[in-house]
């Protein structure tokens, strides 16, 4: 009886009957007296029995088969590279090659953004409000602004004779605004107030009697415009006329009409004219 690496008792003298572990180097099991052939010792083998002292009782393993694990010849029990038992099917069966990473998919390529929309333009534009129903912004509107001397004579007129005389300015040349989109302010710019109107009479010579905010006009649906004074301290006036127009409601005014602020400015709006 052998005896393998591992302290298995085997009745192989190659690889153990347990473990499968190869027996290197050890002897031969000898056979206990009278096993022999023909021997009648105690422990022999009663004649016919066919059977002999040392042996497993396991069939032989025919020589030349493959080992199923790693194709080996069989030339014992025990498959000489891994240790296969031919006999029970068992053993250590060859570990199976490493798996093969996975080769990553290409990376897409990346996707340029759309390009983005055009701006709509101030006229038609989906949130514009009174611009999406028709501002004249198209017709070429211009606001002229300039010194009125009768105008200023007609407010003089009507002023207290105590109070402090404003002169008139000597020179005081002729602007011309262009005038679009939906609402258009009249008045005089103020960076502390973050006022900043469309038409801005506070360009030299100013005149004192106009508010920061003092009229603005409205883009009507039809074409031309509306008037609106939304509190200004001197009053809006029009086309020569020294009465205020109403606080806060929408006058109608087209092309040829005279706005009248301050003490001396008159805006005249013409449709169609280059600034």
């Amino acid at each position: 009886m052998a005896t393998c690496p591992a302290g298995h008792a085997s009745a192989s003298p190659d690889y153990c009957d347990v473990c499968g572990e190869r027996i290197g180097g050890a002897p031969p099991s000898v056979p206990a007296p009278g096993s022999g052939p023909g021997g009648s010792g105690p422990g022999g083998s009663a004649p016919g029995s066919g059977g002999t002292a040392g042996t497993s009782g396991i069939p032989a393993v025919p020589g030349g088969n493959p080992c199923p694990d790693c194709g080996t010849p069989a030339s014992d029990r025990f498959c000489e590279e891994c240790g296969y038992d031919f006999a029970t099917g068992g053993g250590k069966p060859t570990p199976a090659p490493p798996e093969e990473p996975p080769i990553p998919a290409p990376a897409p390529e990346p996707v340029p953004d759309p390009p983005s929309p055009a701006p709509s333009s101030p006229a038609t534009g989906p949130e514009g409000g009174r611009e999406a129903e028709g501002a004249p912004a198209a017709d070429g509107w211009v606001a002229v602004v300039s010194a009125d001397r009768g105008y200023y004579d007609a407010i003089i007129a009507e002023l207290d004779p105590d109070a402090g005389v404003i002169a008139f300015p000597p020179y005081c040349p002729e602007r011309r605004v262009p005038i679009g989109g939906g609402q258009v302010r009249i008045g005089r710019r103020s960076a502390s107030r973050g006022v900043t109107p469309e038409i801005d009479l506070r360009v030299a010579p100013e005149d004192p009697g106009v508010s920061h905010v003092h009229a603005v006009l409205l883009a009507r649906p039809g074409g031309g415009w509306a008037l609106v004074d939304p509190g200004s301290t001197n009053g809006t006036s029009l086309n020569g006329s020294t009465a205020t127009i109403p606080l806060n409601v929408e006058v109608p005014v087209g092309d040829g009409d005279r706005i009248h602020v301050g003490v001396w400015t008159t805006i005249t709006l013409r449709k169609g004219e280059a600034p």
